[in-house]
């Protein structure tokens, strides 16, 4: 019975992957659907496993192999998410290390860590709250006006702390890598949340000042770290294109629920624990 949980669990997931409906319409509906598409597969893999750890290797229902192999089976994955877990944050705490022999400035009233670097580049790192790193590049290329832009884009990731948020959503990536549509999930997620950046930040800057810098830092490269939310991280040619006409067009982006059926996958997700009052 345990096996076929897993399998059921397995095969759902799969499903949910390969047919559900794709992130498509407006900004919100995109953001929602493709969180949704990201998310709950994994998140039912890990609540079957945490029920059959519940359940024990033993009932009336499974027998003694078959309850040993299932029991092993969900030890190891929630094994292997913590594992990733434990990866990811130690490399995060590399990064925070590494960021604080940076000396801190004063930049447009803001602090910032300076990078000592030619190259362009503007990024938060850190947990939940992140700090702002710049490099001396992007300080001596810009102007005060295109600085301002690239600030004002910064702060927007910082009070949504997408730092913190999207640090749990790399782990479930990497947790999950071998899911269909995972890595095209995950750039429509980095996609949406530099739109979602830019448009709080157009409030307070011109949109056309902003477009201009992200062409200008567009070329940089990139620490490749769930603790940091950098300027230029989705820096494809399609993902550019898609941030600057969003800018120049002035089109709405945003990401709070608009539909209904987002909210269903919850239920599906804790199914595996429902049974577990049912074990004997």
């Amino acid at each position: 019975m345990h096996l076929v949980m897993i399998l059921i669990g397995l095969s759902l997931a799969w499903g949910l992957r390969n047919y559900g409906q794709r992130p498509a319409g407006t900004w919100s509906q995109r953001w929602q659907r493709a969180l949704v598409l990201f998310l709950a597969p994994p998140l039912s893999l890990l609540m079957t496993a945490i029920a059959i750890l519940w359940m024990g290797p033993h009932g009336r229902m499974v027998w003694r192999w078959e309850g040993w192999l299932s029991y092993g089976l969900a030890i190891a994955l929630l094994g292997l998410a913590v594992l990733i877990c434990l990866k990811l944050g130690w490399d995060g705490f590399c990064t925070l290390r590494r960021m604080h022999q940076f000396p801190i400035v004063s930049v447009q009233g803001q602090p910032a860590r300076l990078l000592d670097t030619d190259e362009l580049y503007s990024a938060r790192v850190g947990f939940w709250r992140s700090e702002l790193i710049l490099s001396q590049g992007l300080l001596n290329q810009l102007d005060g006006e295109h600085l301002q832009a690239v600030l004002a884009h910064e702060q927007a990731h910082a009070d949504h702390h997408d730092t913190f948020w999207f640090f749990w959503l790399g782990w479930v990536r990497r947790l999950t890598a071998w899911l269909p549509q995972t890595e095209d999930l995950w750039q429509e997620l980095l996609a949406l949340r530099e739109l979602r950046a830019d448009r709080q930040a157009v409030q307070t800057v011109d949109p056309l000042l902003l477009a201009e810098a992200l062409f200008l830092v567009a070329s940089a490269p990139l620490m490749v770290v769930n603790l940091v939310a950098a300027f230029n991280h989705q820096n494809e040619a399609d993902r550019l294109s898609e941030r600057v006409e969003a800018l120049l067009s002035g089109t709405e982006v945003e990401t709070t629920a608009t539909d209904s059926w987002p909210l269903a996958w919850l239920l599906w997700v804790m199914v595996p624990l429902v049974v577990v009052p049912f074990h004997f």
